[in-house]
């Protein structure tokens, strides 16, 4: 019997989303990329189809997603950047080799060649991160309410003021605690 591999939580924010492939960092945390396989699953969920990754790519990936976390955290409270993860940051954007491309409707996508590996996805997850907590688009960074989560998501709603990284889980789980805990105090 094979163990079930979690599923993934997928949302708009490419450098957001892949943070999220390690989630319930202050509960009992999930990981969502176990094997490199399943790195190479996740990456061609968002367009960056490569070959294969090797166990040394797939720590590589982990090391960036830790310093994404740390870097999109301190930005969220305003806090200065912890350097090494700039460092690992700018390391993993500097080596990817894609290219921006614009589609008909007028959005950008990353194309990566035909012989791109981990490396040139990387780069694109990083070069993503970089636009977010350089502030070039149009949100802001903040954490989720989740006392288990905490995680860094980008908030591009009209107000600024959502509370969870992902409704469907964090704000649906909070909801219904709040509710439990009501439904008791009315007993």
């Amino acid at each position: 019997m094979t163990a079930q591999v979690p599923e993934f939580r997928l949302g708009n924010v490419l450098a957001t989303s892949f943070t999220g492939t390690l989630s319930e960092r202050h509960g009992e945390p999930v990981e969502r990329i176990p094997t490199p396989s399943r790195l190479v699953d996740w990456l061609a969920v968002y367009g960056l189809e490569v070959a294969s990754c090797t166990p040394t790519e797939l720590e590589l990936a982990r090391q960036l997603r830790e310093a994404l976390h740390a870097a999109m955290t301190a930005a969220a409270v305003e806090d200065a950047l912890p350097a090494s993860a700039v460092r690992v940051i700018n390391e993993r954007s500097a080596q990817g080799r894609a290219a921006a491309i614009l589609t008909p409707d007028g959005h950008r996508q990353w194309r990566l060649g035909s012989g791109s590996g981990i490396e040139d996805a990387l780069g694109v997850i990083a070069a993503d991160a970089i636009s977010i907590i350089a502030g070039e688009r149009d949100g802001k960074l903040a954490l989720c309410a989740s006392p288990t989560c905490q995680a860094a998501f980008f908030d591009a709603s009209q107000s600024r003021s959502r509370r969870w990284c992902d409704m469907n889980t964090c704000g649906n789980r909070q909801k219904k605690a709040r509710f439990n805990a009501n439904q008791r105090k009315r007993v």
